[in-house]
């Protein structure tokens, strides 16, 4: 993988338009109460943004909207053929913006950009591929992985979730909550 030198990342991060609204029902939107925190690129202990603080009633929000698109709406009827094309496409434009994606992964985590970009990004595309890749081989048993890796096929409806992502890996992890959750239908 050819890396490109630390000015090549800085101009790219002046230019970076960062989106810090909450993204719910389909919209961004502001918090309920109008409350914001403070984003810091641990890197360089300096602001990133002002983003959009979810609360109770935003979850609660969320969650609501979320029960209504899966009562009503087109993904739960789509089938497994339908989702598994839009869980490849959503791999496939996560590979197109790698080095968006890395970026934005850095400057909130602070981890080198070399490991957002050969690990981070390629391995959120690998996780949201491997459950379309699965969507038609739902039988309970174990799934194709690599040698290191084990990987089981359960059916537990759960319903309705909101996922928390931890800060050393958001993309990767949400991901990794996500992918499962969107192959099933029941998110």
């Amino acid at each position: 993988m050819n890396f490109q030198h630390l000015a090549y990342w800085q101009e790219k991060a002046k230019n970076l338009a960062i989106e810090t609204r909450l993204f719910i029902n389909g919209e961004y939107c502001a918090a309920a109460d109008n409350t914001t925190f403070e984003t810091i690129d641990p890197a360089a202990q300096q602001t990133l943004a002002q983003v959009a603080r979810g609360k109770k009633a935003d979850v609660e929000r969320a969650v609501k909207a979320a029960r209504q698109a899966f009562d009503n709406g087109d993904w739960s009827q789509a089938s497994p053929a339908q989702r598994k094309a839009i869980l490849t496409r959503f791999a496939d434009l996560m590979e197109a913006h790698r080095e968006e994606l890395a970026l934005l992964e850095t400057l909130d985590t602070g981890k080198p950009i070399r490991h957002s970009l050969r690990d981070d990004i390629p391995g959120a595309a690998r996780a949201i591929r491997w459950y379309a890749e699965a969507l038609d081989k739902v039988y309970g048993e174990v799934a194709p992985t690599g040698s290191n890796e084990l990987a089981m096929i359960v059916r537990e409806p759960i319903g309705v979730i909101a996922a928390v992502v931890p800060w050393n890996f958001p993309l990767l992890l949400a991901c990794w909550k996500l992918g499962r959750r969107w192959r099933r239908a029941i998110a």
